[in-house]
C-alpha cells in the first residue's frame, strides 16, 4: 500500500512498484481521480480510501486491500511516506528480519553525538539478536559516563516496516496503548500487545526523513544534488 498515490512521490512510488511487477494498493484521501487513473491502467492496482489519522480508516483500507488481493502473499511492507531516500539495504534488511522469524522487521541506521537529541529522530535499542527492546524519541541508551559526545552511537529507526499477513492484520485491529501515546510511535502499540519486532541495523548513516521543515529544506537539496549526479 501506497498512501498519497494521487501525485507526487506516492505516485512515482506506487507507479514504480507497478513497473517491478507488485500489487499495489493505490491510498488516497482526496486525490482520487490520481488513484483512480492508476488503477484504470493497471490490472494490479487498487485505488483505495485512506485516511492516516483515523484508526478505523486505515483498517477499513487494509481490509478492503486484502479482500482484493487475497491470501496469496506472505509479508507486507510499508514505507512511510517521509522517508523519500529509503536504501535497497533497509528495504532488504526490514523484510529479511521477517523471514528469520519475527513478526515485524524494519531497519535502523547510524546517528553519533549530540544529532540523536532530536526528538525528530526516533532511536531504537536491541536485543543481541536484533530484536527491538525500545523505541523512543529520546536519546537512548543514556551514557551515564561523561565522554566525548562524538563518541557516542545511536540507532536511528528508518521508517520502513515489512510484516506477516496475520501481524498486519492483528496490528491494524489493537486500540493505541499508554507507551504509544506517550512517544506518539506506533510501533510500540505493536509491542506492548506482545508482536516482535526484529531491527535490521545498517552500518550507514541514516539519509534524514522528512518531519520539519528543515528536514525537507535538507531534503530538497539533497534531491537536488542526486539528480546532478545522475545527469
Amino acid at each position: 500500500m501506497v498512501t498519497g498515490a494521487g501525485s507526487g512521490i506516492g505516485r512515482a512510488s506506487a507507479l514504480a512498484l507497478l513497473e517491478a511487477g507488485y500489487r499495489v494498493a493505490c491510498g488516497y484521501n482526496q486525490n482520487h481521480a490520481g488513484a483512480a487513473k492508476i488503477a484504470e491502467r493497471h490490472s494490479n492496482a487498487l485505488a483505495v480510501k485512506i485516511d492516516i489519522a483515523s484508526r478505523a480508516s486505515v483498517k477499513r483500507a487494509i481490509a478492503a486491500s486484502v479482500k482484493q488481493f487475497g491470501r496469496s502473499f506472505d509479508i507486507v511492507v510499508n514505507i512511510q511516506g517521509d522517508e523519500p531516500f529509503l536504501s535497497a539495504a533497509a528495504l532488504a534488511g526490514a523484510v529479511d528480519m521477517v523471514r528469520a522469524g519475527f513478526d515485524i522487521g524494519t531497519a535502523a541506521g547510524t546517528i553519533l553525538g549530540d544529532a540523536a537529541q532530536s526528538p525528530s529522530l526516533v532511536k531504537v535499542v536491541c536485543a543481541g539478536n536484533g530484536q527491538a527492546l525500545y523505541f523512543s524519541r529520546s536519546a537512548i541508551p543514556f551514557y551515564r559516563d561523561a565522554g566525548s559526545a562524538g563518541d557516542r552511537r545511536y540507532n536511528q529507526h528508518i521508517g520502513v516496516y515489512a510484516c506477516t499477513r496475520d501481524a498486519l492484520l492483528r496490528w491494524a485491529s489493537l486500540p493505541p496503548t499508554p507507551l504509544e501515546l506517550s512517544e506518539r510511535l506506533e510501533q510500540l502499540r505493536a509491542m506492548e500487545n506482545g508482536l516482535t519486532i526484529g531491527v535490521a541495523l545498517l552500518d550507514e548513516t541514516a539519509l534524514p526523513g522528512v518531519d520539519t521543515q528543515e528536514d525537507l529544506e535538507r531534503a530538497d537539496a539533497h534531491w537536488t544534488a542526486t539528480a546532478r549526479g545522475a545527469a
